[in-house]
């Protein structure tokens, strides 16, 4: 038996993924059974491309269906952060040490990471560097990238 990987998310993170979830079961997954009625009435299966497709989109459906409830089953919302230290769920104000460049990032889960808007991964090396440190210490990250130092300057 493997042991479940728990999911950190934000209530946000999860409420997306009931409302995807719930689209699906409700919506997406009856229209895909409609068209599979559709397909079937026109006859021969062994050549309908409306068939081939409408099964195809079913196989989708229904794998993202079971993946979004593994989600949700393993799920661990993350509660109001303690501000002292970094930990998942803090939003943080770092300082790059080499070019004194100033970033604001929010550590959430793997799942809800967009590097676009600032919220990067618990896994991600920067995270995982400063995870239970406090406002003024200095670490170094390792990254694919290189090696550099971050200050962190507040922790909200």
């Amino acid at each position: 038996m493997s042991e479940k990987k728990e999911l950190y998310l934000t209530q946000d993170g999860l409420d997306e993924i009931k409302k995807e979830l719930e689209e699906l079961k409700l919506v997406k997954r009856p229209e895909v059974i409609n068209a599979l009625k559709d397909a079937r009435a026109q006859g021969d299966l062994s050549e309908n491309a409306e068939y081939d497709a409408a099964r195809n989109e079913q196989a989708i459906v229904e794998s993202r269906i079971k993946e979004l409830e593994a989600m949700v089953e393993s799920a661990v919302v993350i509660k109001k952060v303690d501000t002292d230290t970094v930990s998942i769920g803090s939003k943080v104000t770092l300082e790059y040490i080499d070019d004194e460049e100033k970033e604001e990032y929010s550590i959430v889960g793997s799942k809800e990471a967009d590097p676009f808007t600032n919220k990067i991964s618990n896994e991600s090396p920067i995270a995982k560097a400063i995870m239970g440190l406090k406002v003024g210490e200095i670490v170094s990250v390792e990254s694919p990238n290189g090696k550099y130092d971050v200050k962190i300057l507040a922790i909200n």
